[in-house]
């Protein structure tokens, strides 16, 4: 197999990724670039593991479950966030989010 396939369409993934999370306002499909951006490291991770001959054992494929295990955690949190502003507010646009409170005068 050669090694160039899986390195190009993990570009294209994570490029596709960059894209949807500067793009987006969704945040529903931010946290899906993101995924798509974990998605593409481990394919990275996966394939130098099998190309590359290691000389302390096979690594990338740990470090792959490393990342699944971020991801699963990542979704959670993220899927639950959203949930709870989605009940605040009735959208989940991410320009409408307010990053900082300003105290009332007084």
């Amino acid at each position: 197999m050669h090694a160039v396939i899986p390195y190009v369409t993990a570009a294209l993934l994570f490029g596709l990724g960059v894209y949807g999370v500067l793009r987006r306002r969704n945040a529903i499909l931010v946290l899906m670039a993101v995924e798509l951006m974990l998605n593409a490291v481990n394919l990275i991770l996966v394939t130098a593991d099998v190309t590359i001959t290691p000389a302390q054992g096979h690594r990338g494929g740990v470090f792959a479950l490393f990342v699944i295990v971020l991801a699963a955690a990542e979704v959670g949190v993220g899927l639950a966030i959203i949930l709870q502003w989605y009940r605040m507010r009735a959208a989940v646009h991410v320009d409408e989010v307010v990053l900082h409170h300003e105290p009332e005068a007084g």
